[in-house]
C-alpha cells in the first residue's frame, strides 16, 4: 500500500508530517528521514484494529476488501 504524506518544516526545527487520506494521522521528526520513519509507524498504528472495534452486533456481517 502506498500513501501520500505531506512534510512541512516545523517552526521549532525538524519536520511535521501527515497523511491527508488518514485524518488525524500525524507525526514529526528532527530530519526528513526520521519524520518519514515516524509516520510509517503512525500509519501502522492508525490502521491496526483495536479490540473495541471488534464488538459487532448479532446481525453484523464481516467482509474483507483488498487495496
Amino acid at each position: 500500500m502506498k500513501l501520500t504524506v505531506i512534510l512541512e518544516p516545523s517552526e521549532e526545527g525538524g519536520y511535521t508530517v501527515y497523511v491527508p487520506s488518514l485524518p488525524g494521522c500525524i507525526s514529526e521528526g528532527d530530519s526528513k528521514e526520521e519524520a518519514l520513519l515516524n509516520i510509517k509507524e503512525a500509519i501502522e498504528l492508525y490502521l491496526e484494529p483495536v479490540e473495541d472495534d471488534m464488538d459487532y452486533g448479532p446481525d453484523s456481517e464481516i467482509a474483507e476488501v483488498a487495496l
